[in-house]
Parts: C-alpha cells; sequence; structure tokens
C-alpha cells in the first residue's frame, strides 16, 4: 500500500471514531450532547497533534525512537505546579482558581523551564543533545520527588484535588482554554514549517546533517522550543499523557515505514486521534468512567515500551 494510501486508510478510521464518538446513544438529546461531545472531541484532536506533532521532532532531533519530550521534565513540573498550589494556599485555592490564570501560570512555568534550560546548556557551542536529556531527566525526577514529599504533608481531602491533576482527563474542557490552545498551537505550526525541511536530513544524524550543511545547532535550539511550546499546552489543557507519543509515532514508523516527516507527521497525528477517540469511547462505554483514559494510554504504552527495549536488545 502506497504512502498516501496508508494515511488514507488512518484518516477514514480517524473520521468514523470521531462520527461514532459524537453520536453514539445520542438519543433525541442533540442539544444537550452533541456540544458537550464536540469540546471533547476537539480537545482529543487538538492535544493528540501537539503531542504527535512534537514527538516526532523530538525523536528525529534524538535519533531515538524509544525517547519521548517528556524525558526534559515538563510533565513532572506540571504536577509540581498544581501539588505546590495546594501545599502553599489549600486546595481550595486551586479549584476556585480561574482556569484560564491556572493554564498561562502552567504553561508560563513548563516554557520558562525548557527556556532556561535550554538557554543555559547550549551555551556553548557543540552541547550534545543527550547532555539535554540527561539534565532534564534529572530535573524532572527532582520535581516528581518534590512533589511527592508535598503530597505526603498536605491533607488526604486535599490530595484527592491533586491527584485528579495527575491524570489527563478530557471531560469539562474550557471552551476558552480551547480557542486560546488552538491559536498557540497553529502559530507554532506556522513557525515550524521555516524548519520543516531541515527533518528529514536531521534523521540522518548530526554529523551527517552538518556535512550536508544544515545550521544544526540553530535548527535544534528552535525545534526544541517548539516541542516544549506544544508539550505545555497539551499537559497544561487536559494533563500529562506520558508514553502516548511514544506509542503512536513508533506504531507510524512500522506501518508507513518512510523516513519522509510529512507522513511521519501526518499519520501520528492520525493514530493519535484513533488511540484518543477510541479510548475515550472504551472509557465511557466500557469502564463507565471508573477509569480514566490516560491510565489506559500509559499501561499500554508502558508495554510496548518494554517491547522496544526488548527488540532493540535482541537486536544488539
Amino acid at each position: 500500500m502506497a504512502y498516501r494510501g496508508k494515511l488514507g486508510f488512518l484518516a477514514m478510521a480517524a473520521v468514523l471514531l470521531v462520527i461514532l464518538y459524537l453520536f453514539i446513544d445520542a438519543g433525541s438529546n442533540w442539544d444537550y450532547v452533541l456540544p458537550r461531545r464536540l469540546k471533547k472531541i476537539l480537545a482529543i484532536m487538538l492535544t493528540g497533534a501537539a503531542i504527535a506533532f512534537s514527538t516526532v521532532v523530538f525523536q528525529t532531533i534524538t535519533n531515538n525512537r524509544i525517547l519521548t519530550p517528556s524525558m526534559i521534565g515538563l510533565d513532572s513540573l506540571y504536577l509540581l505546579v498544581q501539588t505546590s498550589v495546594v501545599y502553599l494556599f489549600g486546595a481550595t485555592t486551586l479549584t476556585m482558581m480561574n482556569s484560564n490564570v491556572q493554564f498561562l501560570i502552567s504553561v508560563g512555568a513548563m516554557i520558562l523551564f525548557a527556556g532556561v534550560l535550554y538557554k543555559f546548556l547550549f551555551r556553548k557551542e557543540g552541547q550534545h543533545i543527550y547532555f539535554l536529556l540527561l539534565v532534564g531527566f534529572i530535573f524532572g525526577t527532582l520535581f516528581s520527588n518534590l512533589s511527592s514529599f508535598m503530597e505526603m504533608l498536605i491533607d488526604p481531602n486535599e490530595f484527592m484535588v491533586v491527584q485528579d491533576r495527575m491524570f489527563a482527563s478530557f471531560n469539562n474542557i474550557n471552551t476558552d482554554l480551547l480557542l486560546i490552545s488552538f491559536l498557540v498551537v497553529l502559530a507554532t505550526a506556522v513557525y515550524f514549517m521555516k524548519y520543516a525541511k531541515f527533518l528529514d536530513v536531521l534523521s540522518l544524524g548530526k554529523e551527517h546533517a552538518v556535512n550536508l550543511g544544515i545550521p544544526y545547532d540553530l535548527v535544534v535550539k528552535r525545534l526544541l522550543i517548539i516541542v516544549a511550546v506544544l508539550i505545555s499546552i497539551s499537559t497544561a489543557l487536559v494533563g500529562p499523557i506520558t508514553f502516548l507519543g511514544l506509542l503512536v509515532v513508533n506504531i507510524v514508523h512500522q506501518f508507513i515505514q518512510t523516513y519522509r516527516h510529512t507522513y511521519l507527521i501526518s499519520g501520528s497525528i492520525l493514530v493519535s486521534v484513533i488511540a484518543l477517540a477510541g479510548g475515550q469511547l472504551i472509557v465511557e462505554r466500557v469502564f463507565t468512567f471508573s477509569t480514566t483514559l490516560s491510565v489506559i494510554i500509559n499501561f499500554i504504552g508502558g508495554v510496548y515500551f518494554i517491547y522496544l527495549l526488548l527488540k532493540e536488545n535482541k537486536s544488539w
């Protein structure tokens, strides 16, 4: 099957799942059901696109298909921000805080952290990308441990509020946040178009990219900023979904089997929408909201991650 044919198949599957989610058991309550479901689907499409897009770019930069942008520590920082607010000001402050303010604080903290990290680590020319990952992983562990420490000190009832923020949820999405997120993601995508032509060459590795005339350090810095913005937006909008990017991007690599990022990014976005829409259907229709979508995605993604590690180990 040609690349376009495979993308067409994925697009049809995504559209069918979206239609099924919107209209299944709608009954005669169209005025109530459709607006609520439409907000969820829009959030699913936006989040899926941001995570898949950023993961493809990140794996191309690192030249490693088992790494995800969560390695930088942004997910852990998001949880630290939520936990710190509850620890310092109480759960009431977090629940009563304006959702737009919460969104801006979370996104601002994550982008600021990524910017400071890039600034200090890329002061010297030729700094290796894996050094960035190492420092990001260390900070992520620090943020996670600080969050765990504060969670042990707060009241158990307040911990329930923090626990809700630990898992991604597409329920009760604020329409204003959807609009803001869409505009930021759209602006980021437009900015990305300037550097999209470099991705196919960057996938060959740093040495080959430099030999072929790519301004490697400049391009990588700009692409990492794009990754940080997209992950910050998706995490602040619905919460962390750690293994989604790893899962969908590797599935697309195996399904499409091409190096061309035009197909890889498009296919990853479609598979991400399929995974999230299908997962949300399972959460609502099979588990009747007794679990969250991120639990299902992270479970499947974690198993798949172990499979990838074992597969790579055998290849060595």
